[in-house]
């Protein structure tokens, strides 16, 4: 594994017979030649090896609610570190970090920061865990994975928000060091996947399968629900009885509301209506923890008992407004368990969002 604030490159590299090198970390597989980065921007070819360039590198940090991931069974209340790096894997037409994900600026890159300085961060802050986010962190793997460990070693946990756009070996090496997920299925077609992000469905697939029968990461998905493109009552119905069927009915499903960003400004708002649709076409279908974003709705925010149906998470926005639920995690009501991380009482950090920096709260690495 690579010394603290020292790039190193993971082992998924094939040499072609033209010369090039394939990048085996996510489906795109891109070949290089030497100088040549991939489509992420921050993976390029040095020599024999495939390095990040970005490692090292933050575009900022920021406590933010575990609720804003969305994470609403994993340490309900608390604080996290959120941070990323720069460029994606993935060009969704809407996306709404474009500035972070599609840059092409290595100012943006504004902050160094080693993973025990991120980690002393998050101690000095009072964070129960780190988010790797705003960019995925498929591709800044290797910082995310030293960032992990040195997060683990302080007794924080570590929280992965990605669109699950992995290849099997990378997956497998970089969920080891992963505690929480929150893995954004952006539709359940294949051509939304080619139109509108140039991906594919399959791979992301794969990834909640994997994170739901070989791993114990904690899982929680995210559909984004974009008039015109997903919004279909067929398009929510097959992705709904999929989650069902192989992810489980206690896998918690977010429908999250559009806002017109990135190249999609002409695409109007979600309506309220149409999350709540789809909430009930969930529900029908057999899932127990369904919720919507992005909008101001107690109910489709809060949690209620699979057993009893009383509320035994109550939430405002970002903030918990009622726990019913015993040090254990199970119903005040009825005594069913509720699924999910829990650490006794929540936390009361709210709906605060404070930006950090690195050398504000740490000790130098």
């Amino acid at each position: 594994m690579g010394q603290d604030g020292r790039p190193w490159s993971v082992p998924f590299v094939e040499p072609l017979a033209d010369g090039r090198l394939q990048c085996n970390l996510c489906p795109r597989e891109c070949k290089l030649h030497e100088g040549q980065s991939g489509f992420c921007f921050v993976r390029t070819r040095k020599g024999a090896r495939i390095e990040l360039s970005a490692y090292g590198r933050t575009t900022g940090l920021c406590v933010d609610p575990i609720e804003k991931k969305p994470l609403y069974h994993f340490l309900p209340g608390s604080a996290v570190l959120s941070f990323g790096t720069a460029g994606c894997n993935l060009g969704c037409r809407y996306c709404q970090n474009w500035t972070i994900t599609r840059s092409r600026e290595w100012s943006i890159l504004s902050e160094r920061a080693s993973p025990r300085q991120v980690a002393e961060a998050a101690v000095r802050t009072g964070c129960k865990s780190v988010a790797f986010t705003y960019n995925d962190p498929a591709i800044f793997m290797e910082f995310a994975i030293d960032v992990a460990q040195a997060c683990h070693e302080r007794g924080i946990k570590t929280v992965a928000v990605t669109a699950g756009y992995m290849k099997p070996e990378a997956r497998e090496l970089f969920y080891r060091h992963i505690d929480a997920a929150n893995v954004d299925l952006k539709a359940f077609s294949e051509d939304f996947y080619k139109n509108l992000t140039g991906g594919h469905l399959r791979p992301v697939l794969d990834t909640l399968l994997y994170l739901k029968n070989e791993t114990r990461v904690w899982l929680e998905v995210t559909n984004l629900v974009i008039p015109g493109y997903n919004d279909s009552i067929e398009g929510l119905e097959s992705l709904t009885r999929w989650a069902g069927e192989h992810l489980g009915p206690e896998v918690p499903l977010h429908f999250t509301a559009f806002h017109p960003d990135g190249k999609m400004l002409d695409v109007p708002p979600t309506p309220l209506s149409t999350l709540a649709s789809a909430r009930e076409i969930a529900f029908k279908n057999g899932l127990q923890n369904v919720y919507l974003g992005n909008v101001s709705d107690r109910k489709g925010s809060s949690t209620t008992c699979a057993g009893c149906g009383e509320i035994v998470i109550g939430r405002s926005g970002f903030q918990v407004t009622a726990w019913n639920l015993n040090a254990s995690g199970e119903c005040l009501f009825c005594g069913r368990a509720c699924p999910g991380v829990f650490d006794g009482d929540p936390g009361t950090w709210g709906g605060r969002r404070r930006p950090v920096r690195v050398l504000e709260f740490a000790a130098p690495a």
